[in-house]
C-alpha cells in the first residue's frame, strides 16, 4: 500500500477489481479553498486505455509489483514469440496478443523489456527506435525530390511503412516503434 502522495510516473497501481494501471502523469493540487487532491492520468497495463482519475491527497492505494526484465527475442513458434532471459537463459513463450504491435519490429536477436506480474506476462516493450532493413520498395522516380513525397516499403519483419523516395531496397533505416515512422538512414 502506498499513499497518493507517493505516486510517481511508472508506478503500477491495482485498482477497480484488480486491474493494473500505470501512472503516466500526476499532479498534486492544493486549491486555496478545500482539501488537496492528486490529479492523475492512468494507463491500463493490459488494454492500453488511458483515463484521468482524481484521488484525495493522502488516500491509500494498492500498488502492484511488476517485474521488468531485459530479454532477447529468439524465434517464433506458431503464434508464440520465444524470448530468452539474458541472465538466467530461461526461455519464455509469449502469445502474439500480448506482444501486440511490438511484433511488427521484432527480429531474432533483438532485445526487449518483458513486464510480468505474478508470473503473467503483461506487455513487451521495445526501445523507442530500432534499426531494420528494407526488404522491398519501389525505386523512386527521378526528379521527384522536391515534393518530399513518400512511398510504401516492406521491412524485414514484413511490416509496411512509408519512407522517403530516395530509400532503396536493402538499406538499413531507423524506425520509431511507437508510431511506425521513418526516422532516418543508418550509417554503416
Amino acid at each position: 500500500m502506498a499513499s497518493t502522495n507517493d505516486l510517481k510516473n511508472g508506478l503500477v497501481l491495482k485498482l477497480e477489481g484488480g486491474q493494473l494501471w500505470s501512472v503516466v502523469e500526476f499532479q498534486h493540487v492544493k486549491p486555496g479553498k478545500g482539501p488537496a487532491f492528486v490529479r492523475t492520468k492512468l494507463k491500463n497495463v493490459l488494454s492500453g486505455k488511458v483515463v484521468d482519475k482524481t484521488f484525495n491527497a493522502g488516500v491509500k492505494v494498492e500498488t502492484a509489483t511488476v517485474d521488468k526484465r531485459d530479454m532477447q527475442f529468439s524465434y517464433m513458434d506458431g503464434d508464440y514469440f520465444v524470448f530468452m532471459d539474458m541472465e538466467t537463459y530461461d526461455q519464455l513463450m509469449i502469445d502474439r496478443k500480448v506482444v501486440g504491435d511490438a511484433a511488427n519490429f521484432l527480429v531474432e536477436g533483438f532485445e526487449a523489456t518483458v513486464a510480468q506480474h505474478e508470473g503473467e506476462v503483461l506487455f513487451v516493450e521495445l526501445p523507442a527506435a530500432v534499426e531494420l532493413t528494407i526488404q522491398e520498395t519501389e525505386p523512386g522516380v527521378q526528379g521527384d525530390r522536391s515534393t518530399g513525397g513518400t512511398k510504401p516499403a516492406t521491412l524485414e519483419t514484413g511490416h509496411q511503412i512509408n519512407v522517403p523516395l530516395f530509400i532503396t531496397t536493402g538499406e538499413k533505416i531507423k524506425v520509431d516503434t511507437r508510431t511506425s515512422d521513418y526516422l532516418g538512414r543508418v550509417n554503416s
